[in-house]
């Protein structure tokens, strides 16, 4: 998936673990937790949807995370984890289970397919919805420096259309992006601000 779909994933999920554990979350951090695994594309070398998004590998990330926070941290894992296990696994394949196997996993549904630019159509809705109907956009747009967590998913967002890098972004998904980099933006020249 695109930025867009790793990002409402993330957050839909992570939101909806929270409310299960009826624990707190700091938004932010659950779409920055979204797009970790995609380091890999910034890292010459290192095969995209390799290691990074191997589930043992982010299990074992995570690990002091969870020890430090346990309830507390299980939403953002939540975020991270679906990266590679919803969203990369839906359009190709993922070494899920690496260093054990360096085998892909994956349903293999192509990125500029109709399918998956509707699923992340769906998924971008379901967020902004649950951003407004939860309050989060409200939390989102108030002055708090953990906002300024926000610039690595607008790096995220915004870099593929800017430079063509790792891929380009369809038209179609164009209206998700610029709407999640417009609320991003918003929330960091937010904290930026003096209180």
């Amino acid at each position: 998936m695109y930025a867009v779909g790793h990002l409402a994933i993330g957050y839909l999920l992570g939101k909806a673990t929270a409310k299960l554990l009826k624990v707190e979350v700091n938004i932010p951090l659950l779409f920055v937790f979204s797009v970790i695994p995609d380091i890999d594309l910034l890292i010459p070398g290192l095969k995209h949807r390799g290691p990074t998004h191997s589930i043992i590998v982010l299990g074992l990330f995570f690990l002091p995370v969870f020890i430090n926070y346990r309830k507390r941290s299980i939403a953002y894992f939540v975020a991270l984890v679906l990266h590679s296990l919803v969203s990369d696994t839906f359009v190709g394949e993922t070494q899920l289970l690496w260093p054990f196997t360096a085998t892909y996993y994956g349903i293999g549904i192509g990125m500029t397919s109709l399918t998956n630019i509707l699923a992340e159509w769906i998924f971008f809705t379901a967020s902004l919805i649950t951003l407004f109907k939860t309050n989060d956009m409200k939390t989102l747009l108030h002055s708090h420096v953990s906002n300024l967590f926000f610039l690595i998913p607008a790096l995220t967002v915004m870099l593929p259309p800017l430079i063509m890098f790792p891929t380009y972004i369809p038209t179609e998904l164009t209206i998700p992006h610029i709407t999640y980099i417009t609320l991003f933006a918003i929330a960091i020249i937010r904290a930026s601000k003096p209180l």
